[in-house]
């Protein structure tokens, strides 16, 4: 019986679509019954300028349609958002939607707050500083570093206030539970980053029981640099699924975030963060997931989903885009990433590969998931 991973910041396939993302589908033909105006299967090719005007058409009332579920040649569903492009200069290229409005990145943020950890003096690097700013699958390899981590920094695992979860892979937590192994913290997909936060506040003689509290000096300087990042003061402060706070930026602000870490000095702690995510991707993501497969194969590329249908990425020469889907509906990321890195230039193998999102229908494939813009 497949498992669902119990939180929703990995690389879910769709109730009756394969377990793995990126298994190959003959896509629906276009203009099918009940396609939305202006998109269908044109919607899957042309310019960064075409893509505009087809999002723009036939979404009166609402945000544009950015991904279709299509059954046999039929469109029963849709999945809104917004999503925005930065050229390599920074301007913006592309707009569809709001992408002016605040939304919580979720674990897009990541990378930000493991910056912050590196800018309050922990000396992380490589492995490690990956797994800092992970939604990791709580493989074995991610459960392994993160005890060694709390080792290494005299913490036990009582300490961390994320709360105890399965593997976020569904495959991972098939193989867990027929081990017999229970809900753990260390295996929830947000241990690394607070093992990283706990280190630095044993180091710094900063209270550890109240890590999480926004007020903490360490939750103090994140804030900062999540607005630095982004160049805008963050909208405001919730609290993600992990228990950690949690800041609003706009979609704009967090690809411009994404793109300073990218573009940051060498030895800087944002360039140190990007540089070891980069380097290590099955620690950030794990081998099943479509942010390990980009950065590994688009070199220089920095990828981060976030819950709740986010996604942020960046070029090494400064191109960016970040987007949302408005209902969370995480079936849709790998085709609306996939058309968005297309529109970013970006020609790879791996692009089809996250782009693939079939439906089943009897064991066998009746149609997809497909970006409509």
């Amino acid at each position: 019986m497949s498992v669902a991973p119990s939180t929703p910041e990995g690389s879910p396939a769709p109730d009756d679509a394969s377990g793995i993302p990126g298994t190959p589908v003959t896509p629906s033909a276009p203009g099918t019954p009940g396609t939305t105006g202006g998109t269908g299967g044109t919607g899957r090719t042309g310019t960064p300028g075409a893509a505009r005007t087809a999002a723009a058409s036939g979404t009166p009332g609402g945000l544009p349609v950015l991904a279709e579920v299509v059954r046999s040649g039929f469109v029963e569903g849709r999945h809104r958002g917004s999503l925005v492009v930065l050229a390599a200069d920074g301007t913006v290229e592309l707009a569809l939607g709001d992408v002016t409005a605040p939304v919580f990145p979720r674990s897009s943020n990541k990378p930000m707050q493991a910056a912050g950890v590196l800018r309050a003096g922990l000396d992380l690097a490589g492995e490690r500083l990956a797994l800092a700013a992970a939604s990791h699958s709580g493989e074995i390899f991610h459960r392994d570093l993160v005890q060694k981590m709390l080792v290494e920094h005299g913490l036990i695992t009582e300490q961390l206030q994320c709360p105890p979860d399965l593997p976020l892979d569904p495959v991972e937590a098939e193989t867990y539970l027929a081990s017999g192994a229970v809900r753990d913290r260390v295996t929830m997909n947000c241990s690394g980053k607070h093992t990283a936060m706990l280190a630095v506040c044993a180091l710094r003689g900063w209270p550890t029981e109240s890590y999480l509290d926004p007020g903490h000096p360490l939750q103090q300087l994140i804030h900062s640099v999540v607005e630095e990042a982004a160049g805008e003061p963050v909208a405001a402060v919730g609290t993600d699924g992990c228990g950690a706070p949690l800041m609003a930026i706009t979609l704009t602000g967090l690809a411009r975030a994404f793109r300073s870490f990218v573009l940051a000095a060498p030895g800087s702690a944002e360039r140190r963060v990007a540089d070891a995510m980069r380097a290590h991707p099955e620690y950030v993501a794990g081998t099943r997931r479509p942010d390990t497969w980009l950065m590994r194969e688009v070199p220089g590329a920095l990828s981060k989903m976030g819950a709740e249908a986010v996604q942020a990425v960046a070029l090494p020469d400064g191109r960016a885009l970040a987007f949302k889907i408005d209902d969370g509906g995480g079936r849709a990321l790998g085709p609306v990433l996939a058309r968005a890195l297309g529109l970013l230039g970006v020609e790879a193998p791996v692009v089809t590969r996250i782009g693939s999102a079939p439906l089943l229908g009897g064991g066998r494939a009746v149609g997809e998931i497909r970006a409509a813009f």
